[in-house]
């Protein structure tokens, strides 16, 4: 029973995800006319419906588009005060007879205000429910057989399945349209695994050029290059090596660098770190995003990573360990 609905579920989505058109595209257009203009969206929706509003709601503001969500028989007692005339209304009603919802977009609809309903639709002339009647746009969560798995309750599942990803949709392509992108949702989203993901990796360091971090030139000797790199605080896994002349970086000397050197060659902490460095080490930019680090770990292996900037200069260096301790990777 829990495969047929999961699988039922599933496909009440690609369903829906089939039959947009003409309607979400204007769907989208409003919600950007909205943003543009400064007004909210305001979503309702009452019992499960409420709570894929509420989340729908959540959703929009994480991506930098303003909204709230509104219970629609609170409305009817002060709440209508939240619409304002550049505002858009998302209106959810699987049976699009509601009466709550309806009493709400009665109202909403004297006022001129547009309404976007998610129900199931698609009715024709008469056949329309009353909330499509009202609405400026429909969008169709298609016929959805709730009670279909016995010996388990009716309770809304596929219906509320396919609301939530219509909601998911709509926010998306309203934000890639406004493009607000990576910056609107870490400004929004700043806490959690999300939102240290989202934040710059210059943010991240703990070792930084001319604080906790020395660059070496290339043209020392590795026993030089070693005392050179020592600071006051914990001495990082791995040495910037730089050319003297202009700054930028030319490679990148670990400890396990040095370990497999000496094992080779008891003499060669004499020889300049250059021979022995890692040339054109994989790099980041300093206006890089810490997802930028996460996946350069992960495909790579990299344990410590070089941040420059747009000359190529270093600016300081990311190690494996500071991710591992922020929790954005395991250790394993």
């Amino acid at each position: 029973m829990a495969r047929r609905l999961m699988r039922a579920e599933a496909e009440a989505v690609c369903g829906a995800a089939a039959g947009l058109g003409a309607e979400f595209s204007t769907a989208v257009d409003l919600l950007v006319g909205c943003s543009n203009a400064g007004g909210s969206v305001l979503v309702t929706g009452l019992g499960k419906s409420g709570l894929i509003g509420q989340k729908i709601a959540a959703t929009l503001s994480s991506v930098g588009i303003t909204s709230h969500f509104v219970h629609p028989a609170e409305a009817a007692h002060g709440d209508l005060g939240r619409f304002r005339a550049r505002d858009v209304c998302i209106a959810l009603s699987y049976s699009g007879e509601t009466d709550e919802v309806v009493n709400l977009c009665l109202q909403l609809r004297q006022d001129e205000l547009p309404i976007i309903a998610i129900s199931r639709g698609r009715g024709q002339g008469a056949g329309r429910s009353t909330l499509e009647r009202l609405a400026s746009v429909t969008l169709s969560t298609g016929e959805c057989d709730d009670g279909a798995f016995s010996p388990a309750p009716p309770a809304p599942t596929c219906s509320t399945t396919v609301t939530l990803a219509l909601g998911d949709a709509l926010a998306m392509a309203a934000a890639a349209r406004l493009e607000l992108g990576d910056g609107a949702f870490a400004k929004r989203h700043p806490g959690g695994a999300l939102g240290g993901l989202m934040r710059p990796v210059a943010e991240a360091l703990r070792f930084v050029v001319g604080k906790s971090l020395n660059l070496v030139p290339d043209d020392v000797s590795v026993a030089e290059a070693c005392r050179l790199s020592e600071t006051a605080i914990r001495r990082p896994g791995a040495m910037l090596l730089v050319d003297r002349d202009s700054g930028v970086l030319t490679g990148l000397f670990t400890d396990a660098d040095l370990r497999r050197l000496i094992e080779r060659d008891r003499g060669a902490l004499d020889r300049p770190v250059r021979d022995a460095m890692t040339r054109n080490p994989g790099t980041l930019g300093d206006s890089a995003l810490v997802r930028d680090a996460v996946a350069m770990v992960r495909e790579h292996r990299r344990d410590e990573i070089p941040v420059v900037d747009d000359a190529g200069r270093p600016v300081g260096l990311l190690d494996v360990q500071d991710l591992i301790a922020q929790r954005l990777i395991r250790a394993d």
